[in-house]
């Protein structure tokens, strides 16, 4: 039913009045980008914060080692933060919100990007083997689409993909990137190195997606995700210095009374389970709000690339255009009574 409502609602011819009206939010662009790098920056400072505390400890007890530790943090940072924020950041996005003075500029924009995706994925599915994101019987009809310049068939193969293998591989992919966020958080029980661990899970997990895709969210949703990455890595950070365990075990009462080693041990236990399971779904919980923002995005522009657009610039222009040559052309017209 609801799959049914979808395509009544996308084979419904749509104004661009229409389109706005329905699907635009108001939203300040420029501020959406600032405050994406704030938040970028924000993440940041926490990781440089966490390998700082982290190697100052280390160097406390030896130097050479921490002198060691922090030539790792400095890689690390590098490696897992500053590349995956760049990859993300320089991949395009879909121009959604729009209005009729920009709809035109966007659909001429969202075709470029829906060719490049187009041309990433077949790259890829030619160049790596045994990758199995994308169903190969699909990407070679998305290849004579993009041969052919069908954009109609272009547009048809990737949303066939999207709702398919994509949807599969995405998927997966989240799944074992919280398997891991839960399983290293329930072995490191060190508030820092568990911030640290979900900070670069997380963004490696929305810079693989990004990557699946062929495309980024916009300013605005980017900065929710980056918010929610952060807040995953505050969370963790916290609940490295609860002892959860403890309050669970004081509940058993008597069945741990007078032995003191298996209280701890179940202690231990059941801290790092439930910081390991709190982290993976936390995780997995920023995963799916990234594809469903991709998704939701990749949506709209299918919609707004089949709008009807009742003015532009354009044609505002050639009729004042027309206007001046039939005046200047010294015709005489009948006076109006």
């Amino acid at each position: 039913m609801k799959k049914q409502k979808n395509t009544e609602e996308n084979s419904e011819k749509l104004t661009i009045y229409d389109y706005e009206q329905r699907y635009v939010k108001r939203e300040n662009a420029r501020a959406a980008k600032i405050f994406l790098r704030l938040i970028a920056a924000a993440i940041g400072v926490f990781l440089f914060f966490c390998m700082f505390s982290v190697t100052m400890r280390i160097f406390d007890i030896n130097m050479y080692a921490g002198i060691g530790a922090a030539a790792v943090c400095v890689v690390l940072y590098i490696v897992l933060f500053i590349v995956p924020v760049v990859k993300i950041f320089k991949s395009d996005y879909f121009i959604v919100n729009v209005n009729a003075n920009t709809a035109r500029a966007a659909q001429s924009h969202n075709k470029k990007v829906r060719r490049e995706v187009a041309g990433k994925i077949i790259d890829l599915t030619a160049k790596v083997e045994g990758v199995g994101w994308y169903d190969s019987a699909e990407v070679g009809r998305l290849a004579i689409a993009v041969k052919t310049n069908d954009d109609k068939a272009l547009m048809k193969s990737l949303t066939a993909l999207y709702g398919g293998s994509v949807k599969k591989s995405a998927n997966e992919l989240i799944f074992k990137t919280a398997l891991k966020s839960g399983m290293y958080s329930a072995i490191s029980q060190t508030n820092k190195v568990d911030a640290m661990l979900v900070s670069f899970l997380n963004l490696q997990l929305v810079k693989d997606l990004v990557f699946l895709y062929g495309f980024r969210p916009s300013d605005a949703k980017l900065a929710r995700i980056f918010g929610r990455v952060l807040q995953n890595s505050l969370v963790a950070y916290g609940l490295g210095g609860l002892k959860i365990g403890n309050g669970v075990v004081q509940t058993m009462g008597n069945a741990v009374k007078g032995i003191p080693l298996l209280g701890s041990a179940i202690s231990a236990i059941v801290d790092s389970s439930v910081q390991g399971l709190t982290n993976g779904v936390l995780t997995t919980v920023m995963g799916f709000q990234t594809i469903k923002y991709l998704n939701n995005e990749y949506r709209l522009q299918e919609i707004l690339d089949g709008i009807e657009i009742e003015e532009s610039q354009e044609e505002f222009e050639e009729a004042c255009g027309k206007l001046e040559r039939e005046l200047k052309s010294g015709k005489k017209y009948p006076q109006a009574s």
